[in-house]
């Protein structure tokens, strides 16, 4: 017998999850995958594999179902359903790769422009369940490994990445290169190599360009354009001045094209300036919020708050053992440690006390809409997920330059 109804990508992954308490893992990405690229046998194989894994172990729990053909099953599998917020498009006018998927600010910014995303990796758990729980896909995990990059198609035309940036932040302990997580800039070389993509769309802290003098980047710089043959262009723009969204957030941008397949790559220009029309409170939350966002009277910090936190117009920071004001009455830069306590708190002052910005809020200030899906893990979770994340609508404006000449 087969299964004879749709079965959704969320009820496979909560059967997997409830089962085997484990982390998504290359399997739930391979079928994933197949199942938003049907046209590709790319990832068939695995797919039909892992579905009669899954369908036999369960087979009480999916229609009353008994016994299935793994490959008919297949067949009768929706992804394109109400619990899915930002499936693949099925009308496309190219296709990309998202590399250090985090939990997807390339991918929506791309699928806004009619991309379609056809391969993605991200190695955090908890943020490839994020992923998971709004396109539907889970991504491939460790990049460092074969196993993971042999799944990457033969052929795209965009390839994306925010490659993690702890390794040449201010705020980190500035090895670059030494630290290993710097080292994954290569693993990025080798699949730019392999697959010669048309372009190239990386993000990173604006820190990397004065690394270690200049040699980091330098490095990075010679890998692209002399090793693989790539013209770059580069440049720090801030989400407050290119993507009218009220946060002070400065990131480092490379745009490398293969002249043989865009010959008219000298003609990409970064957008220009936009005027900050939004304030901080087109993004914050109406209305009291959860009494945990609130600080007590008792609390420690809580003279110190009171005693500078003045102004309902502005966005402040706990910074250890003062409060730090922003004066262009904008969101300082959110980072990942700001879930953890104790240090870049994003704070602000409402009609019901002082209290630190929300998870929705957070992600707000990175452009996401309002349906994006935040899932039932901790609060510390979400706000490294944001706090790491790319800001949505200023990857969108770049992507729209990238378009005009690819």
């Amino acid at each position: 017998m087969v299964v004879k109804n749709k079965i959704s990508i969320e009820k496979l992954i909560e059967l997997k999850y409830k089962s085997r308490n484990s982390a998504l893992d290359c399997e739930d990405a391979a079928l994933t995958h197949y199942l938003q690229n049907s046209s590709s046998s790319h990832f068939k194989n695995h797919a039909i594999s892992y579905i009669k894994q899954i369908l036999n172990q369960h087979s009480s729990n999916v229609n009353g179902e008994n016994e299935y053909s793994a490959e008919q099953t297949l067949q009768r599998i929706s992804f394109d359903d109400k619990s899915i917020p930002f499936p693949a498009n099925s009308k496309t006018e190219f296709s990309f790769i998202d590399l250090f998927a985090g939990v997807g600010g390339f991918r929506l910014a791309l699928q806004n422009l009619n991309g379609k995303c056809i391969y993605s990796s991200e190695f955090e758990p908890n943020a490839k369940f994020t992923y998971s729980k709004n396109f539907g896909k889970v991504p491939f995990g460790d990049i460092t490994k074969d196993e993971t990059k042999a799944f990457i198609p033969k052929k795209f035309e965009i390839l994306c990445g925010g490659f993690p940036c702890q390794a040449f932040s201010i705020a980190g302990l500035r090895k670059g290169f030494v630290d290993t997580r710097g080292t994954l800039f290569f693993d990025l070389e080798e699949i730019i190599s392999k697959h010669r993509p048309k372009v190239v769309f990386l993000e990173n802290v604006k820190n990397l360009v004065t690394h270690d003098h200049g040699k980091t980047f330098k490095v990075i710089l010679e890998s692209l354009e002399n090793k693989l043959g790539y013209k770059v262009s580069y440049k720090v723009l801030n989400s407050m001045t290119h993507a009218n969204i009220p946060q002070n957030r400065e990131r480092i941008f490379i745009i490398a094209f293969d002249p043989k397949q865009v010959p008219n790559y000298k003609n990409f220009q970064f957008p220009k300036e936009l005027e900050l029309t939004k304030s901080i409170h087109d993004i914050l939350e109406k209305g009291k919020q959860d009494d945990i966002y609130y600080y007590k009277k008792d609390h420690p910090y809580y003279p110190e708050l009171e005693k500078n936190m003045l102004s309902t117009d502005t966005v402040y920071q706990w910074r250890r053992v003062y409060v730090r004001e922003n004066k262009r009455n904008v969101c300082p830069t959110l980072t990942a440690n700001m879930g953890t306590g104790g240090h870049n708190v994003p704070l602000i002052k409402d009609d019901y006390g002082i209290r630190k910005l929300t998870p929705r809020e957070c992600f707000s200030f990175q452009g996401y809409p309002s349906n994006y899906v935040l899932p039932n893990i901790s609060n510390g979770k979400l706000y490294m997920q944001a706090g790491n994340s790319v800001t949505v609508p200023l990857i969108q404006r770049i992507a729209t330059e990238i378009l005009k000449v690819m």
